[in-house]
């Protein structure tokens, strides 16, 4: 019935080890951004369960990972605090249902939008991102409760370990793929830690993953406008920054399996996962570009990958959660260094001084906001910028040639988009006062893109006309000139040679 896998190279064998390997990392992940959202452990995993499994099902994106994230528990944080789980609960249902309803409404399309230097911004603080959450894992409390960093031996130790599963997972695969270099990394060092009785924290000194099936549960949240104003902004948002992440993380896996995915059947599935979480005791979540990389660099491509990760988790949580306690830190942290010094875009460094300026500038703006707020803010301030560049320099494209015709009239052939930030250029290419009598203008070459545009050219026509002279319009579209009120009566109608477009304004709505 599904896919369970979608390239000519994926194997149930790669996808269900690379699935074991990614749910080994899932669980100190999960952990921490429950810790981070202020919830129970298991609130973060369940998450990680039920997401992960069902948008690997319906999702839109074979071989893409999702469960818990930390963009969504930094948001989830003040919510949890100042108004309990339960709203929680009642807040992720309703950004399920925000989710599908941009999935139906075909939104997905719009990750189109978002311009490499964005992306590049993107996977850079994503990266920094997951290096500074390993950071914590090296830190220990003192006598006093607090945390504070490693030091002597124990750091020593700790390095050793973390450069060990490093050192595996670049070189096994020179040896031999037959089983994810990831996974075998993990095992040796476990194999290793116990073995040799070495004093190293373990997943087990982080928090307990022991626990049973999520048990279905309806938020207790009185359905009333003033707890929907309280949910409705945190949903918003949260439902937001999981799109964007979820859409820019099939992006960029797409790229490297050189595949496409479908935008707006994520969505849904998104949606759904994070609608029935919420049904389900779990704080939401969507793509984790960490353990998408996992699972992509460890082999797995189809369905099967995602759908054997959420079971192994449950396995983990339900019957093996003493096995996974027993598991090194340092082995997990290793495999996470690993993923950011894949995810991070190390080529950005060499083209910043070969691209455009304004692109380098959105790279480091978008890397920067993504490690100091989140995501969404991130994105939207790329967009926004980057939208602001192009206006910029469209605006300095509009050009005009001149010409004298055989009867003595002065032509103008426009080239370039007339919108709202180029008027002052085109008003710049006419002189009224010096022009003959009668000047053509001729807009073969121009397109009229917007509101702004018509009024330019009605505002032109109007200096023109306070000087006695006449002025004939050429090769406009049939709604310019529809639209064009003052100039209307000079405009030269050629069915055959005028364009057809459409103008963006609210006149015509």
């Amino acid at each position: 019935m599904f896919e369970l896998f979608v390239h000519k190279t994926a194997s149930f064998k790669n996808d269900i080890l690379s699935g074991l390997t990614v749910a080994l990392a899932l669980v100190p992940e999960a952990v921490a951004f429950a810790f981070v959202a202020g919830v129970d452990p298991l609130v973060g995993l369940y998450a990680a369960f039920i997401v992960g499994l069902i948008t690997s099902v319906i999702g839109g994106r074979p071989g893409m990972i999702s469960g818990a994230t930390g963009a969504l528990a930094v948001v989830m944080v003040d919510l949890v605090a100042t108004h309990g789980i339960e709203y929680l609960f009642a807040t992720v249902v309703l950004m399920g249902i925000i989710q599908i309803s941009a999935g139906i409404l075909r939104l997905g399309k719009f990750i189109r939008l978002i311009p490499h230097p964005v992306m590049l911004g993107f996977v850079n603080g994503l990266a920094i991102i997951i290096f500074l959450a390993q950071l914590s894992q090296f830190k220990i409390k003192n006598t006093e409760g607090m945390l504070q960093w490693m030091s002597g031996s124990t750091m020593v130790l700790m390095l050793g370990l973390v450069a060990l599963t490093m050192a595996i997972i670049h070189f096994l695969p020179k040896l031999t793929r037959a089983i994810p270099s990831s996974l075998a990394a993990i095992l040796v060092v476990t194999g290793l830690a116990h073995g040799l009785n070495l004093d190293t924290r373990m997943v087990g000194d982080l928090a307990s993953v022991s626990g049973g099936l999520p048990q279905f549960h309806i938020p207790t949240v009185p359905v009333t406008l003033d707890n929907i104003l309280i949910i409705l902004p945190y949903s918003l948002i949260l439902a937001a920054i999981g799109l964007i992440e979820s859409l820019m993380t099939m992006s960029l896996i797409d790229e490297l399996t050189e595949t496409r995915g479908r935008g707006n059947k994520e969505c849904v599935g998104q949606g759904v996962a994070n609608v029935v979480t919420g049904f389900f005791g779990g704080m939401g979540g969507c793509a984790m570009i960490g353990q998408s990389m996992i699972n992509v660099n460890s082999g797995g491509r189809g369905r099967l990958s995602g759908i054997s990760a959420a079971l192994f988790l449950l396995i983990f949580i339900v019957f093996a959660s003493g096995l996974i306690e027993m598991i090194p830190l340092a082995a997990l942290v290793g495999v996470m260094f690993m993923v950011v010094i894949g995810t991070f875009a190390w080529s950005s460094f060499r083209i910043l001084h070969k691209i455009p300026r304004t692109d380098a500038l959105v790279l480091v703006l978008v890397s920067g906001v993504t490690v100091a707020t989140d995501l969404a803010v991130a994105v939207c301030v790329g967009v926004i910028v980057s939208a602001l560049v192009f206006a910029w320099e469209s605006a300095k494209q509009i050009t005009s040639r001149k010409s004298i015709d055989e009867s003595g009239a002065k032509v103008y052939r426009l080239s370039g988009a007339l919108f709202f930030g180029s008027v002052r250029s085109f008003q710049d290419q006419f002189t009224p006062k010096d022009d003959p009598d009668e000047v053509i203008i001729d807009f073969a070459e121009a397109r009229v893109c917007d509101h702004s545009g018509l009024e330019s050219i009605n505002s032109l026509t109007e200096r023109y006309l306070a000087r006695g002279k006449k002025l004939r319009l050429t090769h406009l579209s049939p709604e310019c000139r529809t639209l064009l009120d003052k100039a209307g009566s000079m405009i030269e109608v050629n069915v055959v040679e005028d364009p057809r477009y459409r103008v963006a304004t609210d006149k015509l709505a």
